[in-house]
Formats: C-alpha cells, structure tokens, sequence
C-alpha cells in the first residue's frame, strides 16, 4: 500500500486532522492516507516525540499546549455550566466530616459552592472559598500565604508550611492539563507547588475537577505524574479513547450531568 505523499506531507496532514477532531484512529488514518498501519504508527511516533499528540492504544488524541495563565474572571466565566455539573458531581463523594485539602481554580470554587451545607472541614489555598463559606455550614480554613491576584489564590513557604501541619482524607485537584503521559501540569510554578503539597498530605483518594477542555492539554510545570490520582469528575465532552486510556490505569472516571433531575 503506497501513497503520493512524503513522509513530512503525511505527518502535516495527520496533524490537521488531530486539530480538527481531537482523536485520529491507526485504522482510520491508514484508509485515508492509503498506506499501511505500520507507516501510520511510525508518523505518530514522530509526531510523539515532537510533543504534537500523545499516542493511544490504537491512535492518538492531540496535545494542546497552554503556556500563559489566563487571568482568573476570564477562566471563571467559561464553561460554567461544565464547572457547576462537576462541582455538584464531585460533592456527591464528600462524607460528613471529611477533611478536604482543596487547591485555587475557578472549578475548584464550583466544588466548595456545592458543599455549602456539608459538615465537611475544608482546608484549600483558594481564596473564593471565603465568599462561599458564608452561612454554611462547613468549617473553612486558608493555609495563608502570598496573594496571587492572577489565580485568586494563596502560594508560598507559608502555605506550604502550613500545608505541612496537615493531613486530609481527600483532596479535590484542579488542573490547567490533565494528560496521561505528563500527568497534571500548570503554567504557573507555584500553584504546581501548592496542589502537589496538597497531594502528598493526602493518604485518602486524590480527585482531579477538569472541564473536558482541560484534557490532553500539557502546560508547564508538573504538579504530579498521572499515577497520583484516583479519580477524574469531568463533563460530556470527555471522548471514548481517552477515557479507556485513564480507566486502564486505574483511574475511576465520572461524568457530571448537566441537566440533573430536580
């Protein structure tokens, strides 16, 4: 099976489509491109190790790049709907009197929002928590720390410090990148400190809140490799492949509903 394009053409192509469409099959790529799978798996190999897609058992899904942190209104305002579904979806897993560590992020915020009227104690570096903590009834405690505008959050030695006198039975992560070959990343190094602080205080699960565009984005910094985590709460938007990629390494997958039953 051969075909008119070079290597180099080929691979572009490829790359079109994974923008596209998010998620290329082996099989698929082989009709359309008329050449073997072989061929198709050694493209994607390159393209690998270019960082432009991450493989799959039997393709690839692209790998979106986010450098710059976007400011923190602007992240709270987009895919709102997503984030309230996960937040309510993710308060279901809270018990009375857990210990919550709970990390900065406009997903995050959703999850502190829900549990309201839990008897939960929250421990979290995000400063939002403090409006929703108003006639509530659960116990809410800032680490303290350096003020981030950017994020709404609080960064540090002092928090880290504080993070240290510690433990919680669950921690809720949110993440600028969720991948399964460089685990959770963020463009900022110090809310990567703060969340991997988080996770190493907690013996309980560890519970990742991401939008589905959040998924197989990788940023800069890595607050922790994709084994630490135990469970993914996202939305719809999650497709097939990548989920079969976390659940074959033992991470539970929920997926919030966006219109629940009242």
């Amino acid at each position: 099976m051969t075909s008119g394009f070079i290597p180099a053409d080929r691979q572009k192509r490829i790359q079109r489509l994974l923008q596209e469409r998010g998620v290329v099959k082996v099989t698929d790529l082989s009709s359309l491109l008329g050449v073997s799978e072989i061929t198709i798996r050694r493209d994607l190999d390159t393209l690998e190790r270019n960082g432009e897609l991450e493989r799959t058992h039997g393709g690839a899904v692209y790998n979106q790049r986010m450098r710059i942190e976007p400011r923190y209104a602007q992240k709270d305002a987009i895919h709102r709907e997503e984030k309230e579904a996960i937040g309510r979806a993710a308060a279901k897993l809270v018990e009375a009197g857990d210990t919550l560590l709970i990390n900065s992020g406009s997903t995050t915020k959703q999850v502190i929002r829900s549990l309201k009227m839990s008897q939960a104690r929250i421990i979290t570096s995000n400063l939002g928590a403090v409006i929703e903590a108003q006639e509530s009834e659960m116990e809410l405690i800032l680490i303290g720390g350096l003020l981030r505008s950017q994020s709404n959050s609080l960064v540090g030695s002092l928090a880290t410090l504080s993070l240290q006198q510690v433990y919680g039975n669950k921690a809720f992560i949110g993440v600028d990148g969720l991948s399964v070959k460089y685990g959770l990343t963020t463009p900022i190094l110090e809310e990567a400190e703060i969340a991997r602080e988080m996770i190493r205080r907690t013996p309980g699960p560890v519970i990742v809140v991401a939008d589905s565009s959040k998924l197989s984005v990788v940023s800069n910094f890595m607050t922790a490799p994709i084994d630490q985590v135990d469970m993914l709460v996202t939305d719809q938007g999650l497709n097939n492949e990548f989920r079969e990629e976390l659940e074959k390494i033992g991470i539970k997958v929920i997926i919030a509903d966006l219109n629940p039953q009242i």
